[in-house]
């Protein structure tokens, strides 16, 4: 498999909107837990709480997608396997972060290096996104520009609130 096939196979796995969404999770979680606790508090933080934001979603997409026909039993199993492949995003969204948190945690890199590159990553990460999705449109390179920016800023915004209000 070439390494344009590789990335576009990448690139989709962080184009849902749950994967978007735990970019945006994942950073404010580290943002708000890296001032006060160890390198290892942070990682074990992060990683817990999007277990349990994927594990209320796949929750809520079993009880929204539960159909009334046939066993019941089968019927939330199949509701909960489509959900918790709907939701998936999430967990895709922490691979970066948490490697990052990792290599401090492990010692080869510092502690602030780590929480810093963990936060820019999901920063880049939205901003190839939107760059991608202006050339899925056909747009321009310096179109693809704009949209990489202006999705990248609105991303560290929204990353800044949440860590904010928490």
């Amino acid at each position: 498999m070439d390494v344009s096939k590789q990335a576009q196979i990448v690139l989709a796995a962080y184009r849902t909107e749950y994967a978007i969404y735990g970019v945006v999770l994942v950073s404010a979680i580290i943002a708000v837990g890296w001032e006060d606790e160890t390198d290892l508090d942070v990682l074990l933080f992060t990683l817990g709480s999007v277990a349990v934001f994927w594990l209320a979603h796949i929750y809520a997409g079993t009880i929204a997608r539960e159909e009334t026909d046939g066993p019941r039993r089968r019927a939330i199993l199949t509701a909960a396997l489509a959900s918790a492949r709907h939701t998936a995003g999430l967990l895709t969204a922490m691979v970066l972060p948490t490697i990052a948190l990792l290599l401090a945690v492990v010692g080869v890199l510092d502690e602030y290096v780590a929480y810093y590159l963990a936060l820019w990553i999901g920063v880049v990460v939205l901003a190839v996104l939107g760059w991608g999705a202006s050339a899925r449109r056909g747009s321009p390179w310096y179109l693809r520009l704009v949209s990489a920016i202006v999705t990248a800023s609105l991303g560290a915004l929204v990353i800044w609130l949440g860590a904010l209000v928490h």
